[in-house]
């Protein structure tokens, strides 16, 4: 008789709609970046960066469905207080600075997911989680790039 873990997917499908709620809270924030940048290369890598937390919601949404959940659809209860905190954060247009929140943003959300994924996740979604924290990673180096 083989030895099997049994995966609760309620948990899963829960953790993952909070990786999830966090991809969208980086996509909201890199939006905010954008709208105050004008270095064109500087927004390009924004830009990039965006697009790639809009691939990974999509990927953990599906992933979602195909355990039978329902992806979140926003940011949550966190996103909307960080879009409420940003209101009374003085806007820039220092690409430095940006470049730097943009910074402390990622690592922090690399943080809090790799704290996550120390959970019940099943081993496909525990991949797909690990996979996508790799990218942005990768994230860190196209940012430190540009900082001055």
């Amino acid at each position: 008789m083989r030895s099997e873990i049994i995966v609760d997917n309620s948990q899963v499908v829960k953790e993952l709609n909070t990786f999830l709620e966090g991809n969208y809270m980086a996509i909201l924030s890199y939006e905010r970046y954008i709208q105050h940048v004008a270095d064109p290369d500087v927004k390009k890598v924004l830009q990039d960066i965006q697009q790639e937390h809009k691939q990974h919601a999509i990927k953990v949404a599906e992933r979602i469905q195909n355990l039978g959940g329902v992806p979140a659809d926003d940011a949550g209860i966190q996103g909307g207080m960080v879009e409420f905190m940003n209101r009374f954060k003085k806007a820039t247009d220092d690409p430095n600075f940006i470049l730097q929140d943009a910074l402390k943003g990622e690592e922090k959300g690399i943080h809090i997911s790799e704290k996550m994924v120390r959970g019940d996740l099943d081993p496909e979604s525990l991949t797909l989680v690990k996979e996508i924290l790799n990218e942005d990673r990768n994230h860190l180096d196209q940012l430190n790039h540009y900082v001055h």
